[in-house]
This record gives C-alpha cells, structure tokens and sequence, in this order.
C-alpha cells in the first residue's frame, strides 16, 4: 500500500470516528472532590499569573485521584507500572452493564456472576478483550462529597461494586481484558468490611491489567457498540493517574 493511500485510509477513519457522538466519561476534580478517605484533599496553586507575563499552576495530589486509571502495581509487586500499558490496551470495545436501580434501591448491590448471566441472556454473550463497566449511577453523586461517601451513623460507607465471583467469571470464562466502575474502590463497601480486603482488587491486578475508577456518564453510552478510551499521562513508575477516559459510540 503506498504512503498516500496509507494516509487517506487514516483521514477517511478519523473523519467518521469525528461523525459520531463521543460521551466524557471523566470527572472534573478539585480540593473539595470525593476521593479515597486515605488521601488528603487535591491541592491547587497558582504559581504565576498574567501580570506575570503567563498563567502557571502547581497540582498536588495522589495517582488515585479523581477519574484515574490503577496500573497493576498499584496493589501487585514485580507487576507493570502505568508507562508499561501498551497504548493499544488503552482502547477497548465497551460493554456497560447497567445495575443503576439496583444500587438505587440497595446502596450495598454487589454484582454476582448471576447477574452477568441475566445480563447476557438479554444482551448476548460479553466478548472476548472487551472492557467492561459496571454502571451504578453513583457518579451522579460527584458534586456532593457527602452523598458519595454515604456513610452510615457509624461511619461505614455503602456504596455498590464488583462481586468477586462476577470479576472472576469475566476474567476467567469471557476473557475480557479491563473493568471499570463509578465508585472508589472495586468491591462493594460492604464486602470490604466482610472480607476485611480490597479482594477484588487484588483479583483485578493480578490479572496483569488495569481498572478505571470514578468513570461517570455511562448512562450515556449503549450497552455495547461503544469503544472506550482512555488517554492519560506517562509520570515515571507511576502507580496510577487521573485519566481522560471517553467513549466514541457507534
């Protein structure tokens, strides 16, 4: 093929991808965002402004902040870090599974491998090296830092995700390639408190892949046909970052 049919082959799937309607699936963030309770709050600097002759800011916050990417390292020694992920891992054809009433009605829903398979007998099979998320709605809860974190009179939050069970059926029996969610962590908040660990988590990096955390906006994408990307930075043995994830829909 020559370099000029090379090139109006690219300019031809450029403009169509430019044709179709593209969904942000990523949170703007600031000091006063949700964010993993470990952490303390974003910090924002001004470091030089106009009358300075240009407009500079200083960012302080950790890998794990806002809508971000978790590399395997993050919970998995000897695995790769962020500036390991091949760019082509990075876009994905999507599968949103819809659980939002669910988590409405039980803000404690963990998605069960049952679950998938009643999603699947309306929607088909989840194929193979597909990234899959689970969508809750919780992102809708972003500007209220309370009603994200919903806790309880004890301090305990509640909040809806992954069921082990239904992590290991995608991984091991669909063969998908990355998940995602809208809230802080994989597991369910109730099931961190009854396993005492992360073990979704751990489960999902240990498979040698990534997770996007806080994505928002999937009620805006189809149950499958959408492709999802997600750019972000390249910081040095970085254990995550803040990623501008998006999704082209078909």
């Amino acid at each position: 093929m020559s370099t000029v049919q090379a090139g109006t082959e690219l300019q031809q799937a450029i403009a169509l991808l430019k044709e179709k309607k593209w969904v942000d699936l990523t949170h703007a963030f600031g000091p006063d965002s949700p964010h993993f309770s470990a952490f303390d709050d974003a910090e924002f600097k001004t470091l030089f402004t106009h009358d300075d002759g240009f407009f500079a800011q200083r960012f302080t916050f950790p890998g794990q902040y806002g809508t971000h990417i978790d590399a395997p390292i993050h919970f998995v020694q000897d695995q790769r870090y962020l500036e390991e992920l091949e760019l082509k891992e990075l876009v994905l054809p999507l599968v949103v599974i819809d659980k939002s009433k669910e988590a409405l009605e039980n803000n404690d829903f963990t998605l069960s491998k049952e679950d998938i398979l009643t999603f699947e007998a309306t929607n088909g099979e989840i194929e193979a090296d597909t990234f899959v998320a689970l969508r809750t709605d919780w992102g809708k809860r972003w500007s209220d830092k309370t009603a994200f974190e919903n806790k309880d009179k004890a301090g305990n939050s509640h909040l809806p995700g992954w069921g082990i069970d239904a992590l290991r059926f995608l991984f091991e029996e669909r063969n998908v390639n990355a998940v995602g969610h809208e809230t802080f962590d994989t597991d369910s908040s109730i099931d961190v408190r009854k396993n005492g660990s992360l073990i979704g988590e751990y489960y999902v990096l240990e498979q040698d892949t990534y997770q996007i955390e806080l994505l928002t906006n999937l009620d805006k994408v189809p149950t499958k046909g959408a492709y999802i990307f997600n750019i972000v930075a390249k910081p040095e043995k970085a254990t995550g970052f803040p990623v501008r994830s998006f999704a082209i829909l078909p």
